[in-house]
């Protein structure tokens, strides 16, 4: 099977043994204090410039909530706790290069500065959600209580 150069995918082996596409794991963090909920402007593509939620890709054989925690303070500066799980969310194309499956936690600052990290132009607090939001992270605030 040839993949195509500008789309990735995670591959299985089928009981017709041929590959078939499945389905990638990733993790948001709904940081939120008294200053606000932290949201980060995005280096690279997809969605590059656009305010998201620190987050991203669970690596093989790491649980979900050191993924978000390890995330958070790789794209923020922050050491964090989980408080709650917000959702998981599967919007088939909330990300532009393959299906996503993303586990959407509420947590909340233990530790850390706020500084950006390699992949991210900035970090910040909003009280105001900003109008250029990657993803579905809007989404993601709403259901987690935010305007």
């Amino acid at each position: 099977m040839k993949v195509p150069k500008t789309v990735y995918y995670a591959f299985r082996h089928s009981s017709s043994q041929t590959l078939k596409p499945v389905p990638v794991v990733a993790v948001d963090s709904i940081v939120k204090s008294q200053k606000g909920v932290v949201l980060v402007k995005r280096k690279f593509e997809p969605f590059k410039g656009y305010w998201s939620l620190p987050g991203g890709f669970v690596n093989y054989g790491e649980k979900v909530e050191d993924a978000v925690i390890r995330e958070t303070k790789e794209e923020t500066g922050l050491k964090v706790r989980i408080k709650k799980m917000v959702g998981i969310f599967d919007i088939v194309k909330r990300d532009p290069r393959w299906h996503v499956i993303s586990i959407a936690y509420q947590t909340e600052i233990v530790g850390g500065k706020i500084s950006p990290g390699d992949e991210v132009e900035e970090v910040d607090f909003f009280k105001k959600l900003p109008s250029k939001m990657g993803f579905d992270h809007l989404v993601i605030l709403r259901k987690a209580g935010m305007k």
